[in-house]
């Protein structure tokens, strides 16, 4: 006690310094409070358009519905992705099925606190609201704890965890009961015993129908638009939400306007708020809370993810960002980690395991996380992010594309490449030998469209580069079985390359060397020899006799020799060839031992069965020691092999020898590679060869929708496997199917090659042939009448095709009561 005085007659209270503090009523004892209705402290209704999570709110059920004791869970995934409202759709339905459901706000140790303090007070309420008042957080929030663990028959949600050890203490004293968290964290939960649920996106069906019902439109009305829009937004529920509500809401924006305004203006619309909605929860802000807790954890991670902005969504090698901090991969690594904690990004493993040189370790980033993150910087440093993630992945790209064993790297970092390299770089260049060299020419060509493109539009129409893209352009047209229309491109090219470059440059060479080659894929053989014919004296004066592009000039002229009918003459020029090559380049070189293998082939086609056997014999372990045992060369003289093996009358170990390659080429260029599957072809042909038709007919069957899908209906070799096909359903049984196979095929020849392209003439001998097995010997005969004067202009009175329709011809008109006059 203190005694002040006053003077001046002034009155009233004196503050001494000293504080009295009241008493305060305590909380009552926990064993006290019981309700006798359920309490339900939900934030807000759960939404009504809920669609796609049954499989998702079923797994819920059965995690929280089971078990005794203290029941944890943890719903994690990408902000965004619906987790908190899979909690509510939860909590909302199944609320009967508790005494006390209680939702709490969990992204700090703070929030967490006070959600609790709010769940004592709403307990005490009805039996001592003066206490319940007057308690302080901390007191309020442990008899909180109290009652949850003296009791059972409730469930506890922890929205939007950002820590563990924010509910670490808690939990541990919680020991019956229902937790359920929802986090973007995934930080060892299952160590803590709490059961993880990763939540993912929707799939594409039920992001179609969310977007319906949000915009009330019938998903028939505007399927392909809604599907086009669920792929720009990921299929990710909140962005869909947010695009539905707008749509809905805003005047003059239907579906595809918003897609229109969402590439144009991306950073605009994921910031965009519809009318009614709240601005935190649009996808411009949803991940910035993540955001600044990273940064001030690790500055490297956010600048990883800056980078990880640029490259395409799905599994960019973890080995591409190690130049990103000073070569210091580890810590790298350490931001990689951090940020798939955060769900912001996906670390899986590659399943080229078998394979040493495949990229193990894969980084993944969902598009909608790109695009905002890319869209937050002005156009300046969108630019400088670029250049960085393109110098990081050129570097990243193996020395020789060539290689099988650099394959599976380049497979992973091409849609990487496209995405994030200038269509003028080196890197680019090398990913289209890649393309090439491992047979995905429907690619390629993709891609040099866009190369040429891009030159046209920068440089002009005549500039040199414009004019070598072109020519690149038209190359892959042909390689994806476009002949004749690589042919034509390049005859209309040939004049502008030699008035630009000049008639005797190496370039005008190649574009001629380009037009005899694709003259003759294109059907006529005889043109292409005439052509490599004039082109090589000239290759001979402007290169010399000797240039590595001559010696290749003479042995694409020998290959058209022998294509145009005169085997021995294509024999014998490479036979001369060979010798040059060997002295020139060495007797191990690739393009020798490829001069070795044509050498082969044509010998065998000579007529020489039992030498083309041996001379590729000999060849294979040269290959194999100077190319490797799985180079595409090594394996094409293993398919060559066999094929000659066939030949000579081992068909069984031609077919032992095919089935085997197979699994080679399967597993080293893929099941899908244009060489594995003529292997795969090979081996149903000398299957029915063997006797086994049927087989040889189900066998192909099944390999043409393969070959459709990846060549396309119309590529030549797809037409071969339909013309086998039908061949061995007619030697089958089934001579009509086999007719009304090759009636179909036919005019599909004619129109892709052209009607006198050999391949399109042997479809008309097959459709006349099968035609009479099928009981019209008229009919083929009059097919074969008309087909002979054909092959003998095209192909000459002696060629073994016309030998074999002059030999038909004479078979169905004995049999049909008419012989043709001669």
């Amino acid at each position: 006690m203190r005694a002040v005085s006053v003077g001046g007659g002034l009155s009233g209270v004196v503050f001494t310094g000293d504080i009295q503090l009241l008493s305060r009523r305590p909380l009552p004892d926990t064993n006290r409070v019981e309700r006798a209705e359920a309490l339900v402290g939900l934030p807000r209704r759960p939404v009504a358009v809920f669609v796609g999570r049954e499989q998702a709110l079923s797994s819920l059920l059965d995690a929280l519905a089971t078990g005794p004791g203290i029941i944890s869970h943890a719903i994690i995934g990408l902000g965004g992705v619906g987790k908190s409202e899979l909690a509510l759709q939860y909590a909302h339905r199944h609320q009967d099925d508790y005494r006390l459901v209680w939702w709490m706000e969990a992204d700090s140790a703070a929030h967490i606190q006070a959600g609790l303090a709010e769940l004592a007070r709403a307990l005490v309420a009805g039996v001592d609201s003066v206490a319940a008042e007057q308690a302080t957080t901390e007191e309020a929030a442990a008899w909180s704890l109290a009652w949850l663990s003296s009791h059972t028959g409730w469930l506890v949600v922890f929205d939007n965890v950002e820590e563990a050890v924010d509910v670490d203490s808690y939990l541990a004293r919680l020991t019956r009961g229902r937790v359920l968290i929802t986090t973007r964290r995934d930080i060892g939960w299952a160590q803590r015993g709490i059961t993880p649920q990763r939540l993912e996106v929707l799939d594409r069906p039920a992001s179609i129908a969310l977007l319906a019902d949000l915009i009330g439109t019938s998903t028939a009305d505007h399927s392909l638009l809604l599907d086009e829009l669920g792929g720009q937004l990921g299929d990710l529920p909140l962005a869909l939400a947010q695009a539905g509500a707008y749509i809905a809401r805003t005047p003059r924006v239907t579906p595809a306007r918003y897609l229109q305004l969402l590439k144009e203006t991306p950073a605009r619309m994921h910031a965009a708020v519809p009318v009614g909605g709240e601005s935190a929860r649009v996808m411009a802000k949803v991940w910035a809370l993540s955001h600044g807790h990273i940064q001030t954890l690790n500055p490297l991670a956010v600048h990883v993810l800056n980078v990880l902005s640029c490259y395409a969504p799905d599994n960019l090698p973890v080995t591409v960002l190690d130049g990103l901090d000073e070569d210091d991969s580890l810590a790298v690594d350490e931001a990689l980690e951090l940020l798939a904690s955060y769900s912001l990004i996906t670390l899986t493993t590659s399943s080229d395991l078998d394979l040493s040189d495949a990229p193990k370790d894969l980084v993944s980033v969902h598009r909608l996380v790109q695009t905002v993150i890319f869209h937050q910087f002005a156009s300046g440093q969108r630019e400088a992010l670029r250049r960085r993630a393109a110098f990081l992945l050129q570097a990243a790209l193996p020395d020789d594309a060539d290689s099988p064993v650099n394959w599976p790297s380049y497979r992973h970092l091409l849609p990487h490449a496209r995405a994030i390299l200038p269509l003028d770089s080196p890197g680019l260049s090398k990913v289209l030998h890649y393309l090439d060299a491992s047979g995905d020419h429907a690619t390629a060509l993709a891609l040099q469209r866009q190369i040429h493109a891009h030159h046209l539009h920068t440089s002009g129409p005549e500039h040199p580069q414009t004019l070598i893209t072109q020519a690149n352009l038209a190359f892959y047209i042909g390689k994806v079985g476009g002949f004749a229309a690589a042919r034509d491109q390049f005859a209309t090219l040939l004049p502008t390359i030699e008035c630009v470059f000049g008639a005797n440059h190496p370039d005008t060479l190649a574009t001629r060397h380009e037009l005899a080659r694709w003259t003759g894929e294109a059907g006529n053989a005889a043109a292409a020899r005439d052509q490599y014919a004039t082109l090589l004296p000239v290759c001979k004066r402007i290169l010399g006799t000797e240039h590595p592009d001559t010696l290749t000039t003479r042995q694409r002229f020998a290959d058209w020799m022998g294509k145009a009918g005169d085997l021995a003459a294509a024999r014998d020029q490479l036979a001369a060839l060979l010798p040059i090559r060997e002295r020139i380049l060495g007797t191990e070189h690739p393009d020798t031992l490829a001069t070795r293998r044509h050498l082969a082939n044509w010998t065998g086609h000579a007529g020489d069965l039992a030498a083309a056997c041996g001379q590729l014999a000999a060849l294979l372990p040269v290959s194999e020691r100077v190319l490797g045992n799985e180079h595409p060369d090594t394996l094409t003289a293993h398919h060559d092999l066999a094929h000659w093996m066939g030949q000579v009358g081992d068909g069984l170990a031609a077919r032992g020898r095919l089935i085997a390659l197979l699994s080679i080429r399967q597993q080293i260029l893929g099941s899908e590679h244009p060489d594995a599957l003529a292997t795969h072809s090979a081996i149903a042909n000398w299957t029915g060869q063997l006797g086994d038709a049927a087989a040889a007919r189900d066998q192909l069957a099944a390999l043409l929708p393969i070959r459709e899908r990846i060549l396309g209906t119309e590529h030549p070799t797809t037409l071969t496997n339909c013309h086998n096909l039908a061949h061995w359903t007619g030697k089958a049984g089934d001579a009509a199917a086999a007719r009304d196979q090759f009636a179909v095929l036919l005019p599909i020849r004619e129109h892709t090659l052209g009607a006198e392209h050999p391949d399109s003439l042997i479809a008309r001998h097959s459709l006349a042939y099968w035609t009479g097995e099928a009981g019209d010997a008229a009919a083929a005969r009059d097919q074969l009448a008309a087909l002979l004067p054909i092959r003998e202009r095209i192909l000459g009175i002696e060629h073994p095709d016309t030998l074999d329709t002059r030999h038909e011809l004479a078979r169905w008109a004995d049999l049909a009561g008419w012989r043709r006059a001669t």
